[in-house]
């Protein structure tokens, strides 16, 4: 049996139809790899099926090496699981102050930070609600703030 160069585009065009219905991601580069085959196999049409599926194995595996290493996404916005590094330096505003010095407040972001938007925390100074402050440390589930 010859496999006919669209045998292979519209099994590409059907796998990578199959990425919509299946949101995984990783079904689109076995779909882009069998149109890359039926593209060569227009150009080529004496291409043997062995040499056929070998190009469609490895283009495959190519696209989706290219995708994990090199061209997903690696911006994390709510730097989830990445405690101090993701944290310290935020600023935020005061929604609930303190009485005294060390006492703890309550401070809320603008973009969620670590998962959440407000979160206890305490400064060496007496923090009023509306103050602007800086993140310097995080003990816990409390930050330490500093005003700006």
């Amino acid at each position: 049996m010859q496999f006919e160069w669209w045998y292979w585009i519209i099994a590409g065009f059907c796998l990578i139809g199959l990425e919509l219905a299946v949101p995984s991601f990783t079904i689109i580069w076995f779909g882009l790899g069998a149109l890359v085959v039926g593209l060569l196999k227009v150009l080529w049409s004496g291409f043997p099926l062995a040499g056929q599926l070998f190009l469609w194995t490895v283009s495959s595996i190519g696209f989706t090496v290219m995708w994990f290493k090199y061209l997903k996404p690696k911006v994390s916005r709510t730097h989830a699981g990445q405690s101090k590094e993701g944290i310290v330096g935020e600023t935020g505003i005061i929604i609930r102050g303190t009485e005294d010095s060390y006492g703890r407040g309550t401070v809320r972001f603008r973009i969620a930070v670590l998962g959440a938007d407000e979160w206890g925390c305490y400064a060496d100074d007496v923090l009023q609600v509306g103050d602007s402050v800086r993140v310097v440390d995080i003990e816990g589930q409390v930050l330490k703030v500093t005003k700006i």
